[in-house]
């Protein structure tokens, strides 16, 4: 079920704790899930020798993926329309992050009642990880 245009106003956010404490085993798992075996994200040993980081991070799949159950939450299932998003800076284990969509704009198109929403995940330290955008149906 959409949001309701009436419930919205520019400028409301919404925001939600997607993942606390984010484990190796987290990211080692979604690596198994995703198919995506990159060592950055499952090989301290290389990411610190080779790469040159202080150990393991999140692949950025799985921060988007994180961000995009906020969104789902919030606007409803299948009502995106849209939704990018620009990696910031790395998720480490260990990290809790927050997502916000904020309302950019209430609009119609084509007869379609949409919000425009501008979107922001942060580590528990205030560090932005993610930011994007996010299109959304919404009921008139």
């Amino acid at each position: 079920m959409a949001l309701k245009k009436s419930a919205l106003s520019v400028g409301q956010t919404h925001s939600e704790v997607v993942i606390e404490n984010l484990s190796r085993t987290q990211l080692v798992m979604y690596a198994g899930t995703s198919g995506d075996y990159n060592p950055l994200h499952t090989d301290d040993l290389y990411t610190k020798e080779v790469a040159g980081y202080p150990g393991v991070f999140a692949h950025g799949m799985l921060t988007m993926g994180l961000t995009g159950k906020m969104l789902t939450n919030f606007v409803g299932d299948a009502t995106l329309k849209k939704f990018g998003v620009r990696f910031t800076n790395q998720v480490w284990p260990g990290d809790t992050l927050t997502a916000t969509a904020t309302v950019a704009a209430i609009r119609e198109e084509g007869g379609v009642h949409l919000v425009d929403l501008t979107i922001s995940t942060t580590n528990q330290d205030g560090k932005e990880v993610v930011s994007g955008t996010a299109t959304a149906r919404i009921d008139g």
